[in-house]
């Protein structure tokens, strides 16, 4: 997979919110990108305008970089072979994995030495097959 992984900058800036179970809640869902249910209440990736314009508040502003690869829910490496290459480098990495693809939410400011780093590691698994 990592050979094949092919990783994207998407376009957009993205942040991760926390809110309650509540009715705000359910209008920030209908707008985000991803969400998981905790028991302290939801975790939502929202673009930034979005989560803006609902006037919700986050840390951090994350770029999305979609592996361009079928990475299956049982398949292994993948996720542990991105994490390590941007833990090298000192790079946080959010990683979520969905039915189709893999994508890696970095902050904003490390998004383009995170491509390039995971172009290299794309290059070194072609390189060994």
């Amino acid at each position: 997979m990592i050979a094949s992984m092919t990783p994207v900058l998407q376009p957009g800036v993205f942040v991760f919110c926390s809110m309650l179970h509540n009715d705000d809640a359910n209008a920030a869902m209908r707008l985000a990108r991803g969400a998981f249910a905790e028991d302290e209440g939801m975790s939502l990736i929202l673009t930034k305008a979005d989560a803006d314009r609902l006037g919700l508040t986050y840390d951090s502003e994350m770029k999305q970089i979609t592996l361009m690869v079928f990475s299956s829910l049982t398949g292994v490496g993948l996720t542990a072979a991105v994490a390590t290459e941007l833990a090298r480098e000192k790079i946080p990495a959010n990683v979520v994995a969905a039915t189709q693809h893999d994508h890696v939410f970095v902050p904003s400011k490390h998004s383009e030495r995170a491509m390039e780093l995971l172009r290299k590691l794309q290059a070194r698994a072609r390189a060994d097959n």
